[in-house]
C-alpha cells in the first residue's frame, strides 16, 4: 500500500520530547517553544513569531487582532480548507468568497478589487500548494483600500515570492500569516501551528492573547510585577512537548525539503507525456514563486476521468484523493453567498487530484502505474 500521506520521523523527536519532560517545563513557552520561533524569526525575518496548538488557531488570533467584528465583509477564496473562513466567521464576519485563477487555485488578484466595499476590513489569501499568491498586486489594492492582508500560508513553509521587493519568504508579506505543522505538512508536529506577525503594532496584544488574555509574557520578561486579565484570548499556546517534536523537524528542514523537491519533479518530467497525452494538466507554478514542493496534484480533464484514475490507482493500492469542496457552495454558508458563480473554483473542485508525496515515498511505482494505463478517459 502506498498511502497518499505518511509522516516523516527525523530520529530526535522523542530525545527532545524526553528532554522536555525532563526539564519539568512541558506546558509551552519553554526551552523549545522559544527555539522554534527563534528559528522562524531569524530565518525568515518575521517580526515576531507565536507557535499555536493548529494553524487553525492562529487564523483565530489573526481574526482577533484585527478586531474584526459582526457584518464585517473579508475576501478570501472559496477554494481553501473551512479554518481560512471559520476564523472569521466566528467574529460576526460576512465571507466574500473570489474565484480562483484560471491556471492556479489562488485567489484571483485581478477580481479582488472590485468586491470591495465600505464593509471590506481584510483580504485573506492562501497560497495553495505552497505556491505564492501574486502578493504585489494584492498589496497594492489592500494599500490604496486600507485593508488588512492575512496571509494562510499553511502550505508555504520555505517558498518565497518574487517580486518588486526581490525574493521574499511566504508569511513575511502580509500584515499577518498562519502557518501548520499538521501531520500532512512538510514540517509537522502532529497537530500544530504558528502565527507570524510582520506589522509590529500587533505583536504586545498578540502574547496576551496567546496567554489566554493576561499579560503573563510580559510578567515573566520582567517588564510587569504581576499579571491578570486584561483582554480576549484563549488557549492558543501549544505544550513544549509539542514544540520539542518540531524543533526536531525544524533541524532537518533542508533535507526534508531536498527530498520532497526530487519527488516533485521526478513526477513532473516522468508524468508529462502521459498528462498530455489524456489532456491532463500538470502543476502550474507561475515565474513570481518558488516551489516548496508541498503537494503534487493533475487536473483532469472531467470529473469522471478523476474518478477513473481514483479507481485504477486504488486497485493497485496507491491513495491518490481530491482536495477541497468549494466553501460559497457548502451547506453552512451556501445561502449567505451572494450567487455568483465560481467557475474556476468549481473547476478545480470537480478535477484536480492529489498524488502520494512523502519523504520516503518512491515515486516510481506510482509513475510506472500511470504510464501502464493506455487511457486514463472514463470508461
Amino acid at each position: 500500500m502506498i498511502p497518499f500521506n505518511k509522516p516523516f520521523l527525523t530520529g530526535k523527536e522523542t530525545f527532545y520530547i524526553e528532554d522536555a519532560v525532563k526539564s519539568g517545563k512541558i506546558s509551552g513557552n519553554g526551552k523549545y517553544t522559544q527555539l522554534c520561533q527563534k528559528f522562524f524569526e531569524e530565518r525568515y525575518h518575521f517580526k515576531k513569531c507565536l507557535l499555536t496548538t493548529s494553524c487553525t488557531d492562529a487564523l483565530e488570533m489573526a481574526a482577533i487582532l484585527l478586531n474584526i467584528k459582526e457584518d464585517d465583509e473579508v475576501i478570501m477564496p472559496s477554494y481553501t480548507f473551512v479554518s481560512t473562513a471559520n476564523a472569521f466567521v466566528l467574529r460576526g464576519a460576512k465571507i466574500i468568497f473570489a474565484d480562483s485563477r484560471a491556471d492556479h487555485p489562488n485567489i484571483d488578484e485581478t477580481r479582488i478589487e472590485a468586491l470591495i466595499t465600505d464593509k471590506t476590513k481584510a483580504i485573506v489569501v492562501v497560497h495553495y500548494a505552497g505556491v505564492a499568491c501574486e502578493m504585489d498586486t494584492i498589496m497594492d489594492i489592500a494599500k490604496r483600500h486600507n485593508l488588512f492582508v492575512v496571509e494562510d500560508a499553511a502550505q508555504a513553509i520555505d517558498n518565497f515570492y518574487i517580486g518588486k521587493n526581490g525574493s521574499q519568504p511566504l508569511g513575511s508579506i502580509g500584515h499577518l500569516s498562519a502557518f501548520s505543522f499538521h501531520e500532512t505538512k512538510n514540517i509537522i508536529s502532529g497537530e500544530g501551528g504558528m502565527l507570524a506577525i510582520n506589522d509590529p503594532q500587533f505583536c504586545d496584544r498578540a502574547e496576551i492573547l496567546w496567554e489566554k488574555g493576561t499579560n503573563r509574557s510580559a510578567f515573566f520578561k520582567g517588564e510587569v510585577d504581576k499579571y491578570g486579565w486584561v483582554d480576549v484570548g484563549s488557549s492558543f499556546l501549544p505544550s513544549e512537548i509539542i514544540a520539542a517534536f518540531l524543533w526536531a523537524q525544524l533541524e532537518n528542514l533542508d533535507k526534508i525539503q531536498d527530498q520532497r523537491k526530487m519527488h516533485w519533479n521526478n513526477y513532473k518530467e516522468k508524468l508529462a507525456d502521459w498528462a498530455k497525452s489524456n489532456n491532463i494538466l500538470l502543476p502550474f507554478v507561475p515565474e513570481y514563486s518558488t516551489n516548496n514542493a508541498h503537494m503534487f496534484y493533475l487536473i483532469c480533464e472531467s470529473e469522471d476521468q478523476r474518478s477513473a484514475i481514483i479507481g485504477k490507482l486504488k486497485a493497485e493500492n496507491i491513495m491518490a484523493v481530491f482536495h477541497y469542496i468549494s466553501l460559497h457552495e457548502s451547506a453552512f454558508y451556501k445561502d449567505k453567498h451572494d450567487g455568483r458563480f465560481l467557475e474556476n473554483t468549481q473547476k478545480f473542485t470537480d478535477r484536480l487530484l492529489r498524488l502520494p508525496l512523502y519523504y520516503e515515498l518512491d515515486t516510481e511505482v506510482v509513475v510506472n502505474q500511470f504510464l501502464q494505463f493506455e487511457s486514463a478517459k472514463a470508461n
